[in-house]
């Protein structure tokens, strides 16, 4: 059960190692781009190279959809990346059903755990595999592998190696659960870091924040959803910020000589501008910014 390109790997790796995935669960087509064409789900896109059943429910509590589910009867089910599932669909095969996290849980529950994790200047997170049960990203660990953050990562570097070191997880936690070769902890039920779904107002930049803080929310947002902020009443996506020094100006101030930067003043110190993106424009260098707009 996966939508996004994140949940591919994993399904990829499971076929290649020819496990036995008697049917997939994605979300339905969307229409996309100017001509509104379906579009199907990466997961989908390919379930349909490899020749598995796709199954596309609206409603997961509806009969018909529960009804078809029983019918592969499964062993056990495999969430990456999915929707919310009700008990009667987590709690249908013998062995249960577990999801990949991505995150060192109990740490960083929640929809947004990679983007957090870099906003919050951490140094390390990793993958969880977990069996699933009411409340969410609370269930019983089975596996949990590290990763290391580091300094010029980007919400999309961290995304793509946690996402094939999460397929890789995912394998060894099926071998196991097939081999009757694994135990299942319980989480601790308290944690400190939470990963709370992003919407656009969270992204806007906050330059009451020291500039250290300001560069991680900016690089935890890069590429999507991506942080913003509205300057001299327009509206710019920052890609890119780096530290650097300047005269004594108030917070949110900024110093710019039209040509080649681009510098915001922070609580504790300056910002450059390294790389934006103007509403209805390409993503550019504040150079190449410069040879066409001015702020």
């Amino acid at each position: 059960m996966g939508t996004p390109e994140f949940a591919v790997a994993s399904l990829e790796i499971l076929l290649q190692n020819k496990i036995n995935v008697v049917a997939v669960i994605t979300a339905p087509d969307k229409p996309q781009g100017r001509g509104q064409k379906l579009a199907y789900s990466p997961v989908k896109e390919c379930a349909l190279k490899y020749d598995v059943p796709v199954l596309q429910p609206t409603n997961l509590k509806s009969e018909e959809f529960v009804n078809t589910l029983r019918s592969y009867k499964a062993d056990l089910q495999i969430v990456v990346a999915f929707r919310m599932l009700p008990e009667i669909v987590w709690s249908m095969p013998a062995v249960g059903t577990f999801n990949l996290h991505a995150s060192l849980l109990p740490q960083y529950r929640g929809a947004a755990p990679i983007n957090w994790a870099i906003i919050n200047g951490e140094k390390e997170t990793g993958v969880t595999t977990f069996f699933l049960q009411h409340d969410i990203d609370t269930g019983a660990i089975i596996f949990q592998e590290s990763e290391p953050i580091q300094p010029q990562d980007t919400a999309g570097t961290l995304y793509d190696r946690l996402m094939h070191k999460g397929a890789r997880l995912v394998l060894k936690t099926v071998k196991a659960i097939a081999a009757k070769n694994y135990t299942s902890t319980p989480q601790q039920q308290t944690s400190t870091k939470h990963a709370p779904k992003i919407f656009k107002e969270t992204c806007e930049i906050n330059w009451n924040l020291n500039a250290n803080q300001v560069i991680n929310f900016v690089r935890g947002l890069n590429p999507y959803p991506s942080a913003w902020k509205i300057i001299n009443g327009k509206f710019y996506k920052i890609h890119k910020v780096s530290g650097t020094s300047g005269s004594n100006m108030n917070v949110g101030d900024y110093s710019t000589d039209s040509k080649k930067y681009l510098h915001f003043k922070t609580a504790d110190g300056w910002v450059s501008v390294d790389e934006l993106q103007p509403e209805g424009k390409k993503r550019m260098t504040i150079e190449e910014f410069f040879r066409g707009n001015k702020i």
